[in-house]
């Protein structure tokens, strides 16, 4: 899961694409923004649907989406054309990140009018249906007649309601703690138990980021480049970014990194949407492939 709009160009995107795919991913995710989420506004930034549309020219195999697109700055009709579109051009691996909008500053200072939360919510429930519509009513529609919804998020009365109804795919963000993790995932269960619905047909995970090194050197090294893109981290040693992301996300070795995975996989985990934020590093890739997946396998 890549954040798209701090820093990342269409040479590195292309680039990362096609690693991600040829290492063997599951899928390619990155976020819906209109600048950085760290404040950096000067960053540079690749716009989430044309982004999107080349993802699905430039891969063969792997589902791809917006992990989620704000129903603020969306209208969901809109999206739903435009994700048709990018759907037939991947033939059909597309997959729709739907979520409420957080990111005041961005609303503010692009004009886009940002409603108090129960708003924000009412139109989140809304543009399902809305998007249904158009891909059953509307041509083009997408190849397999509808495309898929992933919600993120742990609300209990309203997220985890609209995951129940709409969703394939659900994911949280952060690393929860196993036993918030598990709650959730009850309250999901009794959502689904209203409705009548399996909650097994819903994929789960969370998103969050990875630090990962076959030695504590390598671990170091790359907690010292963090501070590049994370602000936070600027002013760190190195030897604190490491034990904040331990606590925060998965962070060791291959096989420390496997070891955190296994609880949540016992609760029904099969998908941790990785946030990778240093962008050129291709071998911290490789590592989660070549030697995390299999332990986890």
């Amino acid at each position: 899961m890549i954040e798209g709009q701090e820093g990342v160009d269409w040479r590195l995107w292309k680039h990362l694409a096609e690693t991600v795919e040829g290492l063997g991913f599951d899928s390619f995710w990155r976020s819906d923004h209109l600048y950085s989420v760290f404040g950096q506004v000067d960053r540079g930034v690749i716009e989430c649907w044309t982004s999107l549309a080349l993802i699905a020219t430039w891969t063969n195999r792997i589902t791809f989406g917006p992990n989620v697109s704000p129903m603020t700055f969306r209208e969901p009709g809109v999206l739903a054309r435009t994700a048709a579109s990018v759907d037939l051009l991947s033939g059909g691996r597309l997959t729709v990140g739907v979520g409420a909008g957080w990111y005041e500053a961005e609303h503010r200072d692009f004009g886009v009018p940002f409603p108090p939360l129960k708003e924000r919510m009412d139109r989140m429930d809304a543009a399902f249906d809305t998007m249904r519509e158009v891909w059953e009513r509307r041509n083009p529609g997408p190849p397999r007649g509808t495309i898929p919804f992933l919600v993120g998020g742990g609300g209990e009365r309203r997220t985890l309601r609209a995951v129940a109804r709409h969703a394939s795919l659900w994911s949280m963000g952060g690393r929860p703690d196993v036993d918030t993790y598990r709650h959730k995932v009850e309250v999901l269960g009794r959502h689904c138990q209203e409705i009548d619905r399996d909650p097994g047909e819903i994929r789960r995970g969370f998103q969050t980021p990875f630090l990962i090194g076959r030695t504590q050197e390598d671990l170091l090294r790359r907690a010292s480049q963090l501070g590049s893109v994370i602000p936070p981290y600027r002013d760190m040693p190195p030897e604190q970014v490491l034990a904040v992301a331990r606590q925060r996300s998965f962070a060791g070795t291959p096989e420390e990194i496997a070891e955190q995975m296994r609880p949540y996989i016992e609760l029904g985990v099969d998908l941790f949407w990785l946030q990778h934020f240093l962008f050129d590093d291709d071998d911290a890739l490789a590592l989660l492939m070549d030697e995390v997946a299999p332990l986890i396998a």
